[in-house]
């Protein structure tokens, strides 16, 4: 019995969505202008990459032609005219442009109701909610209380944070109260109890994530975030690829933020590490010891947090090329029939403005036991989610179609 394997770049998308403009975005291109940025020598940076964007790999299975579809511009340093796998695009109709609507929607069921969201004003959080989190938190106060950059509020706030153990809470355009506290000065149990209390009061608002950040460092310029966020979701939507999987009995792995993406419902043995390095070598684990007609979902979220959101295009197109570099290894670890989709929950693209997601499609590239070729626009992401599970024998879902 088949495999199935869900690669998700997280952030990674490919431009050309119609409504962008509806989200501030027409004409981001996450993948499309870092490779543009690379062939004019505008990522280069010594001692971590220089010259044209390389992912081999990556485009011998049919990316730079996704890219192509996708905007219908030529990306540089994209050759490939006869790819091994198949390739496409999805299109994204969730109402929103984050991870959880995303990741969703690929798991088949697209996000149709409207997430809450703060105003973009200082304070931001109503005094209610702020009164009762500090209350029900015993805290003598919050920090921030505004939309702002992550790394950007801890070097604003950080020296304050440590005086008063007060946590910094924020947002962003997303759905999502993030708190920010000092590992060890705070308690990292201590900032995950926190954010539990506020998902309690985040529910009647429809907001999507509560995320722990916790931080080290003393001073401005010291401040670092470490690896161990950790996301409160929403429940997710029923009738999803994890929960079907689930109900058959199947072995399912979720690997990196999945877990906390999909509220640890159906997420079987759930592996995370500190960087895609890690997640990739969970991945090729999960593919050693993962029996027949298992399912394996693994997010790799450095592209997103270390690269997007904070506008570094070099990184970024760095951070690719060392996972085209172990593609190989991931395609050699599949079983005969199993089948591999890598993709793309939404974009984040480096060199536009701010330091938010961008709606964007997301590439499609597809390997291991199918016949290679173009599988066009798909008209949700959902389309990924039955494709798999048609693959691996799994019942339908309630949206999209397979590819198959």
């Amino acid at each position: 019995m088949s495999r199935g394997v869900i690669i998700i770049l997280d952030s990674a998308g490919c431009g050309g969505a119609r409504d962008a403009v509806d989200y501030g975005d027409e004409g981001a291109d996450t993948l499309g202008h870092i490779a543009e940025a690379c062939a004019q020598g505008r990522a280069d940076k010594p001692g971590l990459r220089q010259g044209p964007l390389a992912l081999p790999n990556l485009d011998k299975l049919g990316l730079g032609l996704a890219m192509h579809a996708s905007t219908g511009r030529k990306p540089p340093g994209f050759a490939c005219r006869a790819p091994t796998g198949q390739w496409g695009y999805g299109v994204e109709t969730s109402r929103g442009k984050d991870t959880p609507s995303g990741h969703w929607e690929i798991a088949g069921t697209p996000v149709e109701f409207a997430w809450g969201y703060f105003p973009l004003k200082t304070p931001t959080f109503s005094p209610e909610l702020t009164r009762e989190l500090i209350a029900r938190a015993k805290l003598t106060g919050i920090l921030g209380d505004c939309h702002a950059s992550g790394t950007e509020i801890i070097e604003r706030f950080g020296e304050e944070h440590l005086r008063t153990l007060k946590p910094v809470c924020y947002t962003s355009v997303d759905s999502v109260l993030q708190i920010a506290a000092h590992e060890e000065a705070f308690g990292l149990e201590r900032l995950y109890d926190v954010c539990r209390l506020a998902r309690t009061l985040c529910d009647p608002l429809n907001i999507g994530r509560v995320i722990a950040r916790p931080f080290l460092g003393e001073r401005p310029g010291q401040f670092q975030r470490t690896s161990n966020r950790k996301d409160f979701s929403m429940p997710p939507l029923p009738g999803n690829l994890l929960a079907r999987a689930g109900a058959a009995g199947r072995e399912i792995v979720s690997i990196g933020k999945i877990g906390d993406i999909f509220a640890h419902r159906d997420t079987g043995l759930e592996l995370k590490g500190k960087s895609n390095s890690e997640h990739i070598d969970l991945t090729l684990r999960a593919l050693r010891e993962t029996g027949e007609g298992g399912l394996i979902l693994a997010n790799l979220v450095d592209f997103d947090t270390e690269y997007g959101h904070r506008r570094d295009v070099a990184g970024y197109a760095a951070c690719l090329e060392a996972f085209d570099a172990r593609l190989p290894q991931i395609q050699g670890a599949l079983r005969a029939g199993d089948f591999c989709v890598v993709t793309a929950d939404h974009g984040n693209d480096p060199t536009w403005r701010g330091y938010d997601h961008t709606r964007e499609h997301a590439p499609i590239v597809a390997f291991g036991d199918v016949s290679p070729g173009p599988i066009g626009e798909r008209a949700t992401f959902a389309d990924i989610a039955e494709t798999v599970a048609a693959k691996i024998g799994l019942p339908k879902g309630p949206r999209g179609t397979s590819w198959l």
